[in-house]
């Protein structure tokens, strides 16, 4: 990461919890209320091969001391009124500024793999995590709608691992490269923006769907 980014990084995300402080308060105590304790899900994740951090959301599911991988269908009776919520509107990320100021992530990055998955792709993680991990990214915008898809229709463990490792981390892997390969300030700031985007029009397609659904 170059210093220009970093700092570019720690402005934004410090600027933001000044922003967002009141919504970020409001949100763990809602949480607190609704839900109970704990009010934040922390998540083993990788920013390199070799280095692991502990990633803050959150929490949007029912505790589960057994929970292993990536959601999918199996685990979609976990998620709780709030939580689903928080996710479709992406606020359950909010606690990752911290993660940004800590310098565990970057705004814009390949999203940070689970231990297990950079232990069975050793070398395709060993490329795509020369980039620090990011909030968003290229694979974020292009594909994320996609691997909900995929991940929703499993209604096990297994076949959610099966479908997250065959059908999800060689193509998100793929278009992170592809990233890097091109990455320049311009492109970052459009992937924010496209972000934001995409997320106030899922917030606007809700109502529409619920609707529709009548």
């Amino acid at each position: 990461m170059t210093p220009g980014r970093r700092a570019f990084d720690i402005c934004l995300a410090a600027l933001l919890v000044l922003l967002l402080a009141p919504l970020i308060l409001t949100l763990a105590l809602l949480a607190l209320a609704l839900q109970g304790w704990p009010v934040f899900y922390l998540s083993e994740r990788m920013r390199a091969p070799d280095r692991s951090f502990q990633l803050v959301k959150f929490r949007s599911m029912a505790p589960d001391p057994d929970d292993a991988g990536v959601s999918g269908g199996d685990k979609a009776a976990r998620i709780t009124r709030l939580g689903a919520v928080l996710r479709s509107s992406r606020l359950d990320e909010l606690p990752q500024l911290w993660n940004i100021l800590r310098g565990d992530m970057s705004f814009v990055g390949p999203r940070p793999p689970l231990r297990r998955y950079v232990e069975q792709f050793p070398d395709l993680y060993a490329r795509v995590l020369r980039d620090r991990p990011g909030v968003t990214g290229l694979a974020t915008l292009v594909f994320h709608r996609h691997e909900e898809r995929i991940l929703a229709a499993c209604r096990t463990p297994d076949e959610t691992e099966a479908a997250y490792k065959n059908r999800c981390v060689p193509r998100k892997a793929r278009i992170d490269l592809i990233h890097q390969a091109r990455r320049c300030p311009c492109a970052d700031l459009a992937i924010l923006a496209r972000t934001l985007a995409a997320v106030a029009g899922r917030r606007r397609d809700r109502p529409r769907a619920r609707r529709g659904s009548t």
